[in-house]
């Protein structure tokens, strides 16, 4: 497997590197924290104009037309800098299922926006069976199109979307996926505050009329719109979580040789040196399985192991170097105003999101005792 980048791959990612690294300051996230809205607007219009956002969306609509592993490399980016823009929830789980499963009318009508970044989208996808507590929407059938019902908890990105992707279950069961614009009737969002500090949103629905084209892919289909969707979730999400352990790792470097104890930097001590090379080892299984889980999922076979594995790597690592970071940098680790605990938090953010290390391992042991379910790509 060769994991080397191509040209434009190398240009994408020095791109978003240069961009996000100019304007997304310490002072900048101060502003935005201190600040009534969470979004950094400025950034995202940056990123637009310089065709980050619409990287891997087709160029039939105003895309780039690349792949899932451009936009993760924006992604990691986004993590390294903590950059409060929607990459993730906008473009990864709400633009990519539509210009998958959306009609032409549909692409039309959302992508060319969302590349532009003045269409913002997001997704209730996390969890689309209604047995598990915070979402359960359901849906009938009206003489114009369809009703919507319930709730959904934690929706990303929901508190500044324009549109959201709200998966609801009919009467025997199917699941389909509506596109709800957030002005909709009947429709009220909450904003929750998370432990990165990132609003999301919980959803309510009351008798919420969207009209008959508002479904994304075929009517009682939705259950494949959502696994497509949240498998590229959860990569975007390892992503940007290899960002987020990248230059915490940096940090820790930084700190331990500059940092001296009793006449000598911090790093002469074996035990700090010893904990920084672990805290490598995890980054790098970090991204070697990202770029697996990315391969597995563009190469159109079964990739569920390989996804739960990054995601497993994603949240084990998250949680050893983000503790290290602090440990590490002794005292000024535990002041909320230093820039590592931002790091700290958004490790421990990514690290629960979408499943931690025990359910991650939970499903790959589900898939290596069922027979039935094809492990890794043939050759």
């Amino acid at each position: 497997m060769d994991f080397a980048l191509t040209e434009d791959q190398d240009a994408v990612r020095d791109l978003a590197a240069r961009i996000l690294g100019d304007l997304v300051t310490v002072d900048r996230l101060r502003q935005l924290e201190s600040g009534p809205e969470w979004l950094d607007r400025s950034t995202w219009s940056a990123m637009a104009r310089s065709h980050l956002v619409d990287v891997s969306l087709p160029d039939g609509v105003g895309g780039s037309g690349l792949g899932l592993l451009e936009t993760c490399l924006v992604l990691e980016q986004v993590g390294r800098t903590l950059a409060h823009v929607p990459m993730l929830s906008s473009i990864v789980a709400g633009a990519l299922p539509v210009a998958r499963f959306g009609t032409d009318a549909q692409r039309e009508q959302l992508l060319p926006a969302a590349a532009r970044g003045e269409t913002i989208l997001a997704s209730a996808l996390e969890d689309p069976d209604t047995s598990i507590t915070g979402h359960d929407v359901r849906t009938a059938r009206t003489a114009t199109g369809w009703r919507l019902d319930g709730h959904a908890s934690r929706v990303a990105g929901g508190t500044f979307a324009d549109v959201l992707l709200v998966p609801a279950r009919a009467e025997d069961g199917a699941v389909t996926v509506f596109l709800v614009p957030t002005d909709a009737e009947g429709l009220a969002l909450a904003p929750v505050r998370t432990t990165n500090r990132e609003p999301e949103a919980d959803l309510v629905l009351t008798g919420v009329e969207v009209a008959a084209d508002a479904v994304l892919g075929d009517p009682g289909a939705g259950d494949e719109v959502v696994a497509w969707a949240r498998a590229r979730v959860v990569v975007g999400l390892c992503a940007t979580q290899l960002g987020v352990l990248h230059r915490a790792l940096e940090l820790m470097a930084e700190y331990t040789s500059e940092r001296e104890a009793f006449g000598r930097p911090l790093a002469h001590n074996q035990a700090v040196r010893q904990r920084v090379a672990d805290c490598y080892i995890d980054v790098e299984a970090v991204r070697l399985t990202l770029w697996q889980a990315i391969w597995a999922l563009e190469s159109g076979g079964p990739a569920e192991s390989q996804v739960a594995v990054a995601k497993f790597w994603c949240a084990e690592a998250g949680h050893r170097v983000g503790h290290a970071a602090v440990h590490l940098h002794g005292g000024v680790g535990v002041d909320v105003e230093h820039p590592v605990h931002r790091y700290f938090i958004g490790a421990k953010k990514n690290e629960f999101t979408l499943g931690n290390a025990s359910q991650q391992l939970s499903a790959i042991g589900a898939l290596l005792a069922d027979e039935s379910t094809p492990i890794g790509i043939e050759a």
